[in-house]
């Protein structure tokens, strides 16, 4: 199992790291909302609780923490950082989306989600 970032999405990581003062990793998960069911979770994690029922990963000197029952929704995930005009987000090329919502806001995922 794996998620990785591309060399945007670390760069930009680490300039808010760098913004903040503070900041380890980039958190990552999926919650319940919008009209395709789910939704990308994201925060900036200042510390890396071991204890915690999570993953972590690196990719590009970068680390990522997800929660193990979020894991199966995003393995295989790469995570992009897109700038597109006065825009710019974290856009998510998840292999285990069966579809995404016409606004680009919520996906569904592919088999039964218990989050």
């Amino acid at each position: 199992m794996a998620i990785t970032l591309t060399e945007s999405a670390a760069k930009h990581i680490q300039q808010q790291f760098a913004k903040r003062g503070r900041g380890v990793a980039l958190r990552i998960g999926i919650k319940k909302s919008g009209c395709s069911g789910f939704s990308y979770t994201y925060d900036y994690a200042d510390d890396i609780n071991k204890n915690k029922n999570e993953k972590i990963f690196e990719s590009c000197n970068t680390h990522i923490i997800v929660d193990v029952d979020n894991l199966p929704y995003l393995d295989g995930s790469q995570v992009d950082f897109i700038k597109d005009g006065l825009n710019s987000a974290f856009k998510f090329n998840n292999p285990n989306i069966e579809d995404a919502c016409g606004c680009g806001t919520s996906v569904s995922f592919k088999g039964p989600v218990s989050v």
